[in-house]
């Protein structure tokens, strides 16, 4: 769970609200189903005629990360990477063959599964390559949805204000309740606003930073898994691999609690 981004949204409608209650509003003021239905009904209905549904629904699926991220756990693959060099170099590169059922990361269970067949590293490379890049071009369509719902979303909001304003003109004539009805109009372009840059946007954000982070770490596993099967000593694998984090620990400390592969593989999946 990602406490900043509960804390995030949690703070920004507070003190929107906050700062409208001070001015003398209510919330029952902003409190409007019909304009949250046509904004919400139209920028949805805009976002599915750009993308595919496939990719909306694996939007809503990926979306929920913004708020239930786990953690990917650099440091803990890197020891595991390390771990399973030194068996590679006390027994082989096939002693790893007997590790594969405690890997509980896909990417790096599959690298290591091709390097433990007998795949040369460039060829390796090549194949998780063209993985990497593959999985990099479906992560790119998911913060695209978020990002075209916040741009669609406010224009949304100001053709609710529109229709709304349509309505108040036809009723010229209670000219008591034509002020109510502007006002009651433009809670539509509030909701558009509101949806685009307090959700869609800085959701799309978040999803960036996660899926770079995950490629980064997809990278570090890949170069790791090669440099085993070059006959790179572990503690130039560890070296190497310190690179791809984001806060690098100092070596000696880690060299120190170098763990078991299973263990470690457990933490990762946690």
């Amino acid at each position: 769970m990602d406490i900043g981004s509960f804390l995030g949204i949690l703070l920004a409608c507070a003190g929107i609200l906050l700062g409208m209650t001070l001015e003398g509003g209510s919330l029952k003021q902003i409190v409007q189903p019909t304009a949250a239905l046509i904004v919400l009904g139209g920028t949805l209905g805009a976002v599915m005629l750009q993308f595919p549904l496939r990719v909306m629904l694996a939007a809503i699926g990926q979306g929920m990360r913004v708020f239930f991220a786990r953690g990917l756990k650099a440091e803990a693959t890197l020891e595991q990477i390390v771990a399973f060099a030194y068996i590679a170099r006390k027994g082989g590169i096939l002693a790893l063959d007997g590790e594969l059922d405690k890997v509980k990361n896909p990417f790096l269970k599959q690298t290591l599964m091709l390097a433990v067949d007998g795949t040369e590293p460039e060829v390796l490379r090549t194949i998780m390559r063209l993985s990497l890049e593959n999985r990099a071009e479906i992560d790119e369509c998911i913060p695209a949805v978020f990002e075209a719902a916040g741009g669609y979303a406010p224009t949304v909001g100001i053709i609710g204000a529109v229709l709304g304003l349509i309505q108040v003109m036809q009723h010229l004539d209670h000219i008591d309740e034509v002020g109510k009805g502007i006002a009651t109009a433009f809670v539509a372009t509030i909701y558009g606003v509101g949806l685009a840059n307090l959700i869609c946007l800085p959701a799309a954000g978040k999803l960036k930073i996660l899926h770079r982070d995950e490629q980064r770490n997809q990278e570090m596993v890949l170069d790791g898994v090669i440099s085993i099967l070059e006959g790179m000593t572990p503690r130039m694998i560890e070296t190497k691999l310190e690179t791809y984090l984001v806060s690098p620990k100092k070596a000696g400390g880690r060299r120190a609690a170098i763990r078991p592969a299973e263990a470690i593989s457990d933490e990762v999946a946690a």
